[in-house]
C-alpha cells in the first residue's frame, strides 16, 4: 500500500545547492521510493550555533511502500553515502533528511516522531511545506500547514530563492 509522506532536505556544507540534488537523485533513485513534488529551495538562517553558513531547505512530496522506520532507515543511509557525521545538534551538516509527515500518522518512539515535533516552530519547514500542500491539516495540532506558517513570528529568515 502506498503512503504519502513529506521528507525535510537542508545542507549548509559544501555546497548546499548540490547536496540537496544529490539527496533528491538517491531518493528518485530509491526502488521503493517516488518523488512526486519538491518546493523551491528557500536560504535559511541556522537554529542553533550562529557561527554556521545560512541553510538551503526544501521538501520533498513523496510516494512509498515503505513504512516509517525502514523509510528513516533508508533516509539515515543516504545521509551516511553522502558523508554526514553526526556531531552537535543544529551544527553544520551536509545533508539533513527528516520525515515531516507520513500521511495522517502519529507515531512517537525512540527513533522516530511522527509528525516531526519542530515542524509548528520552523519556518524553514513550514515554509516550502505550505508552498506545496497549504491546506494539509497537520493530524495533531488540527491546522492547516498554511495556518501554521501565518502564525510563527518573524524571528527567523527564510528566503525563497
Amino acid at each position: 500500500m502506498s503512503h504519502l509522506a513529506y521528507i525535510g532536505i537542508g545542507s549548509n556544507l559544501g555546497t548546499p545547492l548540490e547536496n540537496c540534488q544529490r539527496s533528491l537523485n538517491l531518493l528518485e533513485n530509491h526502488p521503493e521510493i517516488s518523488v512526486l513534488s519538491r518546493s523551491s529551495f528557500y536560504e535559511t538562517e541556522p537554529i542553533g550555533p550562529q557561527d554556521q553558513n545560512w541553510f538551503l531547505n526544501s521538501v520533498a512530496e513523496i510516494s512509498t511502500d515503505m513504512e516509517p522506520i525502514p523509510l528513516l532507515d533508508a533516509l539515515l543511509a543516504i545521509e551516511v553515502a553522502m558523508g554526514r557525521i553526526r556531531k552537535e545538534r543544529w551544527g553544520p551538516r551536509i545533508i539533513d533528511l527528516d520525515i515531516l509527515l507520513y500521511g495522517n500518522s502519529v507515531i512517537k518512539t525512540s527513533r522516530l516522531e511522527i509528525p516531526h515535533p519542530e515542524i509548528n516552530r520552523r519556518r524553514f519547514v513550514l515554509a516550502p511545506l505550505a508552498e506545496l500542500v497549504p491546506k494539509l491539516i497537520h493530524p495533531t495540532a488540527r491546522k492547516t500547514i498554511q495556518r501554521l506558517l501565518s502564525e510563527l513570528p518573524e524571528d527567523k529568515k527564510v528566503v525563497r530563492l
